[in-house]
């Protein structure tokens, strides 16, 4: 088989199978040090943060929001000035056992208004004045996670990988379906090259990068088919989208499967208008597939070994618009939910909405030190060969 040959009929072979990942085969897999599970959830859009932890006895919020803030009667209290969106009463009973840190007033200097820039930004952990090729969790591949030389140690439960999974020599792999996956990867063609490969068969010309890739990712497809295609959840969960998402980290994670790191989003949370009931709706699907989660995880000896991190690329801005919603903004909340959080809660005071730029708020912690306090105390990481020096340590773990 020659290189163009090899290319031709790559292009009808899923786009998830020929993720990027690394050199050697799964049989040279190292054990990784600890158990320790990251699942990162991306509320993608820019989620309102003010009408998800409501300052409902602050004045200027219901000035400048007459017609969608959130009723003072219907807010769940978590303590004399700040409460859940009612759409979160699932997640009200993690938060009064202490497993649920809210902090307020996140984001980064000299904020970026666009999505996709935002994004980039905060999936890549670089400031809002340089572009960085590969993403956080990605260098934490590269450079920090022991045994960590096959795909699956960074899951994403979609159909493409995003750019916090990619690292320079590391990747994570998307996983959708895993018994798809398992039949792409079991295609003649594939076997075929992998078989032509092991044996020797391809010569130095064609033996390259992509056909490495592929057994990879092969291998990484099979074993975790192999690891989660018996395993069944333990809780309920409804048949919402990001629900059965959830649904999946969790029998990956019940089933002992290595990975370190898992991802998945929900969206989109860019309200413009009718913001309420886009939010609510989307508020609510969020909540549920969490408790779910949660609940599955509580009843297993994993319980104390998974953390949820919880993040939107920019919240809005303080004032409703004229369409009944809010334009694109700056801070947001960020939610740390799991069994080991030294400050439990809320984190910090809220946003102040007197004191604003443009009309937006002015962010209090920066998502990078978020980031190194889960590398360093988390995932047992060096954060500064991750995102460089500069970011501090916080003290919710």
């Amino acid at each position: 088989m020659n290189r163009r040959d090899f290319i031709k009929q790559s292009a009808l072979v899923s786009g998830s199978i020929l993720l990027p990942s690394f050199l050697k085969p799964l049989s040279a897999l190292g054990n990784s040090t600890g158990n320790k599970k990251l699942v990162v959830i991306q509320l993608s859009g820019g989620n309102d943060g003010l009408n998800t932890i409501v300052p409902y006895r602050n004045d200027i919020y219901y000035k400048v929001r007459p017609s969608i803030s959130i009723a003072k009667d219907t807010v769940l209290k978590l303590n004399d000035e700040l409460g859940f969106n009612p759409a979160l009463k699932p997640l009200k009973s993690l938060f009064d056992a202490g497993n649920m840190c809210i902090i307020n007033g996140v984001g980064y200097p000299n904020p970026d208004k666009s999505h996709f820039r935002s994004m980039d930004i905060w999936q890549s952990a670089s400031s809002s004045s340089e572009v960085i090729s590969t993403g956080w969790l990605g260098r934490y591949l590269d450079s920090n996670c022991d045994g960590c030389i096959q795909p699956h140690h960074a899951i994403e439960t979609d159909d493409s990988l995003s750019l916090a999974l990619k690292g320079a020599a590391r990747k994570g792999m998307a996983i959708k379906e895993p018994a798809q996956l398992s039949r792409v990867a079991n295609e003649p063609f594939i076997k075929n090259v992998c078989s032509a490969v092991q044996t020797n068969m391809l010569t130095d010309d064609n033996l390259g990068y992509l056909y490495k890739t592929l057994i990879e990712s092969e291998q990484s497809a099979n074993y975790v088919y192999s690891k989660v295609k018996t395993q069944k959840n333990i809780a309920e969960f409804d048949k919402e989208k990001f629900s059965q998402s959830m649904s999946l980290i969790s029998r990956f994670i019940l089933s002992g499967l290595s990975t370190k790191v898992y991802y998945t989003s929900i969206g989109s949370f860019d309200t413009h208008a009718n913001q309420n009931n886009q939010q609510d709706r989307l508020l609510g699907q969020f909540a549920q597939g969490v408790k779910s989660f949660m609940d599955d995880i509580e009843q297993s000896s994993f319980k104390d070994d998974v953390l949820i991190m919880v993040f939107s690329e920019f919240g809005r801005r303080v004032a409703q618009n004229a369409g009944q919603g809010t334009d694109h903004g700056t801070a947001s909340n960020m939610f740390l939910i799991g069994h080991n959080l030294k400050k439990q809660g809320l984190y910090n005071n809220p946003s102040n909405l007197q004191n604003l730029i443009d009309g937006d708020l002015i962010y209090d912690v920066d998502f990078r030190d978020v980031y190194a306090t889960v590398l360093n105390k988390w995932l047992d990481a060096d954060a500064k060969k991750i995102i460089g020096n500069g970011c501090n340590v916080l003290d919710f773990l």
